[in-house]
Parts: C-alpha cells; sequence; structure tokens
C-alpha cells in the first residue's frame, strides 16, 4: 500500500438516530459522478467486494465522498471501523473504478429518469437523511412513475410519510418536471424500529450543504461569499454588501440544541426573501428553512443598553467585539453597528440628565471608550476627562446609576 492510502482522511461519523449506522467520510468523491447501494456484494464493485468481506457488514450505500454503512444487530463499531476504513483506503488504492465501471448513457427514457432521480437524491437528499441513519433509493422508474425506498433510520419512520411527500416528493417533481407520480414502496413494519415506537426523534428534513468555502468563522467573525449568499436572497453581490453594511438587510445569530449537540443558527434578512443555516457542533453547515419573522425585536440600542444593566460589576468594562458576539452579533460590520447604538445611548442618557451607560464598555487593549466616546460627549455638552483616573471616576458614577440602582 502506497504513502497515499495510508494519508487518505477517513472521518466515522454515527447516525444521529441509528447506532446500526456510521457514515465514513472521504476528502474527495469515490467515484465522481457515480453513486451505489447493496445489500449483498456486487461482482462489478471492488468497494462492494472488500466491504463485504468485513464480518458485520449488513449494508452499505456511497454518494459523493460518503459510504454508509449498516452493521449487524451484534455488530460492534469499536471493531468494524477500522477494518471498514482499512477496506476503504485499499480499495481506492488500488481501482479507478471502485463502484464499478461507468455503464453507457441509457437510450430508455425510463431509465434516464431513473438516472436523474439517483443522481438528485444522492446530492440533495441523502446526506441530510444520512445524519439520521436513514437513506432513499430509486428502485425503478416505469412509465415516469418512479418507485422509491427507504433504508436504515427512514425504514419504519413515523415522520418518514411526511419526509416523501414534503420534503423529496416536492424536490423531485420540481427538478424533474416529466416525472408522472412518485410510488413509496417501503416495507415500514419491517423496519429495524418500526414507526420509532419508544420516542420519535428529529424528523430527517432535506437540508442542502453549505460548501466550506461559502461560509468562515474564526476569530470570533462569521464571513459568507456574497455570492453564494446573494443568489439565495434574489439580490446583486454588491447590494447584498451595502445592505449588511447599511442594516437594511438583517442578520441574526442565535444558539440553539441540536440533536447532535450545540447548533448556531445564522439567519440573514432582506426585505424579499430570507436565508438561513445551521452550523453544527461538528464543523458542518446546513441550509435550513428560516423561522417565520415574529415580533420585531427591540432596538440594538435598547438590547445594548438591556445588556449592560445587567452585568455584574466584576464584568465591566466589556470589549466592543465580546459586547457584539452577547448580543448575537458575529459578521462583519458588528463592532461598528455596536459602537453606534452605544452613541445613541449617549444621547438619550445626556437628554435624561443621567451618567451615560455607554462608559461600560471599552475599546480594545485599553481600560477606556474608544475616541468617538469622548469626542460626542463633548459634542453632547458633556465632556468626560480621559485621563485614567478622572475617567475611573465618571464609570463608579455610571455603575452607581445604572448598575448598582437599575439593576
Amino acid at each position: 500500500m502506497s504513502e497515499t492510502a495510508l494519508r487518505r482522511r477517513i472521518r466515522a461519523v454515527p447516525s444521529l438516530n441509528d447506532p446500526a449506522t456510521m457514515r465514513f467520510v472521504l476528502e474527495t468523491p469515490v467515484q465522481p459522478g457515480r453513486s451505489a447501494n447493496w445489500t449483498a456484494p456486487d461482482s462489478d464493485a471492488p468497494l462492494a467486494r472488500a466491504l463485504f468481506d468485513v464480518p458485520g457488514v449488513r449494508a452499505v450505500h456511497v454518494a459523493e465522498a460518503t459510504v454508509t454503512v449498516t452493521r449487524a444487530p451484534e455488530g460492534d463499531w469499536a471493531q468494524l471501523k477500522p477494518r471498514i476504513a482499512a477496506a476503504i483506503r485499499a480499495t481506492l488504492e488500488d481501482s479507478d473504478a471502485p463502484l464499478g465501471a461507468a455503464e453507457a448513457a441509457p437510450d430508455d427514457p425510463d431509465r434516464q429518469l431513473l438516472d436523474k432521480v439517483t443522481d438528485l437524491l444522492d446530492r440533495q437528499a441523502n446526506p441530510a437523511i444520512a445524519a439520521h441513519g436513514g437513506h432513499v433509493s430509486a428502485e425503478k422508474v416505469s412509465d415516469g412513475v418512479v418507485y422509491l425506498r427507504m433504508s436504515g433510520g427512514c425504514q419504519g419512520c413515523a415522520a418518514s410519510a411526511a419526509t416523501l411527500r414534503g420534503g423529496i416528493e416536492n424536490m423531485l417533481r420540481a427538478a424533474i418536471p416529466e416525472l408522472r407520480d412518485i410510488v413509496d414502496v417501503t416495507d415500514h413494519e419491517a423496519g429495524t424500529n418500526p414507526f420509532y415506537s419508544e420516542t420519535p426523534g428529529h424528523s430527517p428534513a432535506l437540508l442542502r450543504p453549505v460548501p466550506p468555502e461559502a461560509l468562515d468563522w474564526s476569530d470570533g467573525d462569521l464571513r459568507i461569499d456574497p455570492d453564494y449568499l446573494a443568489r439565495r436572497l434574489g439580490l446583486a453581490p454588491h447590494v447584498l454588501v451595502a445592505g449588511l453594511e447599511s442594516g437594511d438587510i438583517g442578520r441574526d445569530v442565535e444558539t440553539l440544541d441540536g440533536p447532535g449537540g450545540e447548533i448556531t443558527r445564522l439567519t440573514i434578512r432582506s426585505p424579499q426573501r430570507a436565508w438561513a443555516a445551521d452550523i453544527r457542533a461538528d464543523g458542518t453547515v446546513v441550509e435550513v428553512p428560516p423561522a417565520r419573522q415574529g415580533s420585531k425585536k427591540p432596538a440594538l440600542k435598547d438590547r445594548v443598553r438591556e445588556h449592560l444593566a445587567a452585568l455584574p460589576t466584576e464584568a465591566v468594562p466589556v470589549p466592543y467585539g465580546k459586547l457584539a458576539r452577547a448580543l448575537g452579533l458575529y459578521l462583519p460590520g458588528s463592532v461598528g453597528r455596536v459602537t453606534a447604538a452605544l452613541e445613541d445611548t449617549m444621547r438619550e442618557d445626556v437628554a435624561a440628565g443621567i451618567p451615560m451607560i455607554a462608559a461600560l464598555a471599552r475599546g480594545r487593549g485599553a481600560d477606556l471608550p474608544g475616541k468617538g466616546f469622548f469626542d460626542l460627549a463633548e459634542t453632547l455638552g458633556a465632556p468626560v476627562a480621559s485621563d485614567p483616573a478622572g475617567f475611573a471616576a465618571y464609570r463608579a458614577q455610571v455603575i452607581a446609576a445604572h448598575l448598582e440602582q437599575g439593576g
């Protein structure tokens, strides 16, 4: 075996709902343009033969860079994982066609439809469904009618019918309008956990993975490729960038509890459309349906004031960046939005004749607010001493007015 095979990275990802299913994720597609689904060795597929040579392997599905393996009930992943990974590495090293030789383009219209359906399922549906231990395959197309079969965590799942009707069916009909009908031929009563009799779990949704290069979250800043996001919001990239900078396009980041751990949900709203994505605990990012916009959030200046007033005395002064993140603001320009909101609170406090709560925030690498704080305070007719001792005395007045008395 060459060094290439030894260096090939394979990441094992357990299923959220089906302990008998494990995904083995590679860095590149197993065989570009091909997918496969096996419940027994396939003489034309070297990878099938290699994996079914591992005792305890019950079924295998391959799509893009993911090999999904279902083990026998008595199997032990601690023993199976290294053997499966070794079989994948060895096969990819030894064969240029691990899934078998590509077939010639079919002339049969039904076969052409079957290939389209299979490709769409593997690209858009199965990557999300596999996270729940499930898989949906197209068994055949006859006279324009496609017959789908669910397996793994989807077989016997009480939510699978809704998943088929509400997600997969709509997706297929929109992408392949020539389909006459879609039929579920799954024997759900034969599923490993028929209808999830104990707990329903989470219904698998059709979630589109976000390419790694389209979103980056590092150093506390969230960056999204404008070209990628603009298409989803129906905007030109420069309009999107300008709207995010001006605040005309809203953005919100919140932390949620998900089935696999903590999830960070990012939502972007333009006047016409909304887009949302979940950043999962394992670092993967998927698009999700944006929540309906409910009651309007309080103005940012009010949220800033409320947060500062709730801080314990030992937590002040709070850096501008930390304040932005505490309010769920991670995108570029967030610190600028927070400092503008702080300036709004300064105007309100001067008008009310009380010390300015904005003094509880500070700039980077200093115990003092930024220069703009002192300039605006002087413009408002309420100058504040900028020397350390003088400002410390002023901040003590702010703490007394806003924290000890106000909350």
